[in-house]
């Protein structure tokens, strides 16, 4: 029974990211033929760009953006088709993309999809806030709470760092946008954000092991009813 869960996170984690790393290797590629990504993206994408035509500057960003839109679309559709849940990260970031990477299309401007990022992380910070400050509900324990068993301070401090972690990527993703070029930002969405998202969940994991409450084996359970009632 053990082998399945250890084979479930990292699929989980390859389906999370799938949409990033498909951003990213159409951008790569995109970019090293220019030219012939220009006559594509005109040829299947041109119905959608303002103009028709697409350039070779722009074409690598828009070809890009159609992939991630695709494969957000894709998610989604393959969620609900299985019967699963989709989160509500997860459906907020469906919005965006589509939003604003159908922004980027039509109007051939990379700004929209840059900021696709920085509001997902501002959406989900300010929800935990909000859950907290408005209906007194902690969003991370009511995500995770099933699965493990925390002491209420570290739920607690838990959903304060994911708050700190969020408005961090939110404000530095924009950074990057502004300060670089768009191939710096591709970059660093794939390997910078990602992988600070890696380590931070791992370090969580380290933290939470430490707090984890392992519930009483059944002899032990029965001992300590037996004794309450014995000593009232």
């Amino acid at each position: 029974m053990g082998a399945p869960c250890k084979v479930a996170a990292p699929m989980k984690l390859l389906f999370d990211f799938l949409p990033i790393i498909l951003f990213f290797a159409s951008y790569k590629l995109a970019s090293s033929r220019a030219t012939e990504a220009a006559a594509w993206a005109t040829q299947h994408l041109g119905f959608f760009v303002a103009g028709g035509v697409v350039g070779t500057e722009e074409a690598p960003v828009l070809i890009a953006t159609a992939v991630v839109i695709a494969a957000t679309v894709a998610q989604v559709a393959f969620l609900l088709a299985r019967g699963k849940k989709v989160d509500g990260a997860l459906w907020v970031s469906l919005v965006l993309v589509v939003v604003l990477g159908g922004l980027t299309l039509w109007l051939r401007s990379e700004t929209f999809i840059k900021w696709k990022p920085t509001l997902l992380y501002a959406v989900m910070a300010t929800a935990l806030l909000i859950g907290q400050l408005v209906w007194r509900k902690n969003l991370i324990k009511s995500l995770l709470g099933a699965q493990i068993k925390l002491p209420d301070a570290v739920w607690s401090r838990l959903l304060v760092w994911w708050v700190i972690f969020f408005a961090f990527q939110a404000l530095l993703n924009i950074w990057v946008a502004y300060s670089y070029d768009t191939s710096t930002w591709v970059n660093f969405k794939l390997f910078g954000a990602m992988g600070m998202t890696l380590a931070f969940t791992l370090a969580q994991g380290f933290y939470l092991a430490k707090h984890i409450e392992e519930p009483l084996p059944a002899s032990d359970h029965q001992a300590t009813q037996g004794n309450r009632a014995n000593h009232p």
